[in-house]
């Protein structure tokens, strides 16, 4: 049975997550706990008593970064055109694989406690874009010729920090889905 977390607890937990974040984009996984600790606004002691191993904050924080972008399609396919809806779940993962750029040397270190990322990863992004594909290509604004995997891949390699240079990344993927799709709307963004 799960016990019930406390209210300050939890955002003293919300608040490491996001200050570990910003702190692994910059610095790296390896930056000091004191350093994230001041960032949160809490005692180092804080930290390693939700976080007892430095790799149990590495997973925590990709995580909820993952879950956090998986969270989104759902939203913006409600709040948007389908190919507007793609475009901007797209820029939303290329700013998550810029952030994550401070993982991931842990990532690929070897470390077990990171086996099981690849999966969560997958598990939960693959169908956020499957999703947002289908709706594209149900509307006939993209031929959807590549799989979500391979487009998760391709953006990943092509994701940089400079947000002008993804973004017109993104724009040109999606000029080549939509080739062979039945209509043919403008890219948004052009």
């Amino acid at each position: 049975m799960e016990r019930k977390v406390r209210a300050d607890a939890q955002r003293n937990v919300d608040a490491l997550l996001a200050a570990a974040r910003d702190v692994f984009a910059t610095a790296g996984v390896d930056a000091p706990v004191r350093e994230i600790a001041a960032q949160a606004g809490v005692g180092v002691g804080t930290v390693y008593r939700h976080f007892p191993q430095r790799s149990d904050l590495v997973v925590a924080v990709f995580r909820h970064e993952v879950d956090a972008c998986a969270a989104e399609a759902p939203v913006l396919a409600q709040q948007h055109p389908p190919l507007e809806a793609l475009r901007r779940w797209l820029l939303r993962y290329t700013g998550f694989v810029a952030a994550k750029r401070g993982l991931s040397t842990a990532l690929h270190s070897g470390d077990p406690a990171f086996e099981p990322l690849p999966a969560y990863f997958s598990g939960h992004l693959v169908p956020a874009l499957e999703g947002l594909l289908d709706a594209a290509a149900a509307a006939g604004e993209v031929a959807n010729p590549l799989s979500p995997e391979e487009l998760l891949t391709t953006l990943s390699r092509l994701s940089t920090p400079d947000e002008d240079y993804t973004a017109r990344v993104v724009d040109l993927l999606l000029a080549g889905l939509r080739f062979g799709a039945r209509t043919g709307p403008p890219v948004p963004g052009r």
